[in-house]
Formats: structure tokens, C-alpha cells, sequence
């Protein structure tokens, strides 16, 4: 019996050794732009705007580990090489003006250096990132609602829990049109007896199936074409129909226009359930950024009592996306001066957290839908020293 106790004894103490950790199978460098761009497609991005991948390593490369960051200081990026990253997602580009050269004078080049020197590739997805529909304002949209109690006394003091309904600001367009083609051209045919001749001859040059209908003009029947063109398909549509004058007539060249997307775009306009003062958003928008104070503006003739209902939000810096749009209050990251005036004139209270304090919570999130993406296949590691640049004393 004491045999075979000391045997089980054995047994259960191996069973119990811990497994050692493996890392991530990883994937190819294309293949983890591919998801990243799935999630917040660079179509989505402001024109002025650098994103996407702006530090390549020599390829093959393959990504077994994710780098999460808001700014990839030098300290950042030493955190990512203490990491073993491959890959570095910095949210803002550390490459935004031009590099008339890549040395170790200046700290964005030396980035660039030591980047390329330690085969880790840099990645910035940005403004395409605030637009997604699961991206930066739309997760800053979600502090407006939660239910929360008061700092003060939570026990006695309970703040109005709420919903939060929100839209974008400015919609974004689709990545593609919805049918083939840019362009869309349309005209009559002059004498039925020329529809064969135009019908082979435009599909000949251009490419793309023409479709017929009947079309009635001054009181007579005639056949009208329709045919959409990529924009190589139109220059030789154009040529043909200047050569063919006689064949046809009223002639319309239209652009088609990709659509604008429900719940993609720039900023949101959020409206709650049920009004709440001014206050008790505060509070709200503290808790949910993690943050012991923020900047408040009151908007003329208003109080902390004051009820809020409307709130245009935008991360990081809102003047352009938020000017002109109206509601009870105003939430961003920075606004200047003369714009933080023009809204309070106009009644608007505005909530000023520091520019990188409405984006940085965000990474949290954006680990955990990057590792479904991903399929748990790149470790995502979330840096520990990215920060505002910028403190209250």
C-alpha cells in the first residue's frame, strides 16, 4: 500500500509541472496588414493624413509579436525591442513631414534607425482608425453612457445610468463603388438602325456590358445607352465618341460617387436616452478616460446643472471635425482658443481632455479585437511608458 501511494504520489506531482509557454505561430508582415486593414480600412483615412506602413524591414518578415502604442517615442520603441517586437502599431505616424534624410541627428530619425536595425516594422492606421466603426470614437462615444455612481459618495449619490445613440460627424465613403466602374455614360442613339453598330463598337472599346432602354424625347422614341468605365475604359470611350459624332446624341458623362457608410466617419454626434446635467457627464468622461481632471469651458448662460442631451465628440484635436455642428456640449482632446470661444458664445460647453487622453484607453480594446483578427496567432503587447506628454501641476 505504501508502494503504490509513493507511485501515485509520483504521478500527481507530474501532472502538476507547468507546461512551458510557446510563442505565437506568427504571420507574414502582408498578411497582418491585411487584417489591421480589414479593421480600419486606409480609404477611411484624411487626405493629409501618413498611414499605413511606414517602416519595412527587408522581407520575408514575419510578425510573432504586436506592439501597441498612441506616440512611438524612443523610449517606446526600446520598450518594443525589450519586447522582441516585430511589428510596432503606433497609432499617430512618428513619420508625418517628409525625411529629407535617415540619421541619428533628430529623434523621428533615429526611430527610423533603430527600427530597421532591429528588423521591426512600423505601422500607423490613424485618422482611418478614428473613422472605423469599431475604432477611437467610437469607443470614446461609449463613456457618454455608461452608468456610474459619484466619486464623492457612491454610496448616496448615484448619477443617472444612460444609453448613448451616435452617428458619425462626417460619414465616410465606401472603399469601392458599388458597381464596376467610376464613370457612367449615357446617350441616344440617332437611327435604330445604327443600335447593333454603337452596341459592338462600345463594348469593343471600352470593355463593360451596355445596357439598352427605351427613352422617349420630344415627343419620340429612341434607344438610350448606359455603360459604367473604369477611368482607362473612358479616355477610349470619349476618343470613340468624338470620331462618331453622327451616330449618336445627348450625351451625358456622370461621376458615380461611392456611398456614405452608416457607421463609419469622422467624430460622432451622440445623443442620450435621457438628458443629464453637465456634471454628471463629467464624471462620466473622467471615469472612463481614467482621468483626475479635465478642461471645462461653460457655454453662455450655462451652469454644471445645466441639462445635457446632444454631445459632439471628437478624439484628439476636434476643431475642424467639430465646428459648426450643434449640440449641448463639446468633447475632444484639444481645441484652440478662438474655437473653444466661437462654441461657448453659441451656448455649446466644451470638455477638453489633453489631445492623446481620448485615444490612449482605446489600445485596450484594440488588443483584444486585434487578437481575434489575429487569431491568437501575434501576441499583442500593450506599451507601459506611452503616455500624454503633458500633466496637470
Amino acid at each position: 500500500m505504501l508502494a503504490s501511494r509513493g507511485r501515485l504520489l509520483r504521478t500527481a506531482v507530474r501532472l502538476s509541472r507547468p507546461r512551458a509557454w510557446r510563442s505565437p505561430a506568427g504571420m507574414d508582415l502582408q498578411a497582418v496588414l491585411a487584417r489591421l486593414k480589414d479593421l480600419a480600412p486606409l480609404s477611411f483615412a484624411e487626405s493629409w493624413d501618413n498611414v499605413g506602413l511606414l517602416v519595412e524591414p527587408s522581407p520575408p518578415h514575419a510578425v510573432r509579436t504586436l506592439f501597441l502604442t498612441v506616440d512611438l517615442t524612443e523610449a517606446a520603441l526600446q520598450e518594443a525591442l525589450r519586447a522582441r517586437a516585430d511589428l510596432v502599431l503606433a497609432y499617430h505616424p512618428p513619420i508625418f513631414r517628409p525625411l529629407a534624410s535617415v540619421t541619428c541627428a533628430t529623434w523621428k530619425e533615429r526611430l527610423v534607425v533603430r527600427a530597421l536595425e532591429g528588423r521591426v516594422a512600423i505601422y500607423s492606421p490613424h485618422t482611418a482608425l478614428d473613422a472605423a466603426p469599431r475604432g477611437v470614437n467610437a469607443w470614446l462615444a461609449k463613456g457618454l453612457g455608461e452608468t456610474l455612481v459619484s466619486f464623492q459618495n457612491p454610496r448616496t449619490t448615484p448619477i443617472s445610468p444612460g444609453a448613448c445613440v451616435s452617428r458619425p460627424i462626417h460619414p465616410s465613403r465606401a472603399p469601392s463603388h458599388p458597381t464596376e466602374g467610376t464613370h457612367r455614360v449615357e446617350l441616344s442613339v440617332r437611327h435604330t438602325q445604327d443600335l447593333s453598330t454603337v452596341l459592338s463598337s462600345l463594348k469593343g472599346v471600352s470593355d463593360a456590358s451596355v445596357t439598352c432602354f427605351p427613352a422617349r424625347t420630344d415627343g419620340e422614341e429612341q434607344t438610350r445607352l448606359s455603360l459604367n468605365c473604369t477611368p482607362e475604359a473612358l479616355m477610349r470611350v470619349v476618343a470613340w465618341l468624338a470620331q462618331n459624332q453622327q451616330l449618336y446624341e445627348k450625351t451625358e458623362i456622370l461621376a458615380l460617387e461611392k456611398p456614405l457608410l452608416q457607421h463609419a466617419g469622422m467624430g460622432r454626434l451622440c445623443t442620450l436616452d435621457e438628458s443629464v446635467s453637465l456634471a454628471a457627464v463629467i464624471e462620466r468622461v473622467k471615469r472612463h478616460l481614467k482621468l483626475p481632471h479635465v478642461r471645462l469651458a461653460l457655454g453662455v448662460g450655462r451652469t454644471l446643472d445645466s441639462q445635457v442631451r446632444d454631445v459632439a465628440l471628437c478624439a484628439g484635436s476636434g476643431s475642424s471635425v467639430l465646428r459648426g455642428v450643434q449640440a449641448d456640449l463639446y468633447l475632444t482632446g484639444e481645441m484652440s482658443h478662438h474655437d473653444v470661444l466661437d462654441a461657448t458664445s453659441r451656448g455649446i460647453s466644451v470638455i477638453l481632455c489633453e489631445h492623446s487622453n481620448t485615444e490612449r484607453g482605446f489600445l485596450s480594446e484594440l488588443r483584444d479585437l486585434l487578437s481575434v483578427h489575429l487569431e491568437n496567432r501575434v501576441q499583442v503587447v500593450l506599451s507601459q511608458s506611452d503616455k500624454d506628454p503633458l500633466c496637470v501641476v
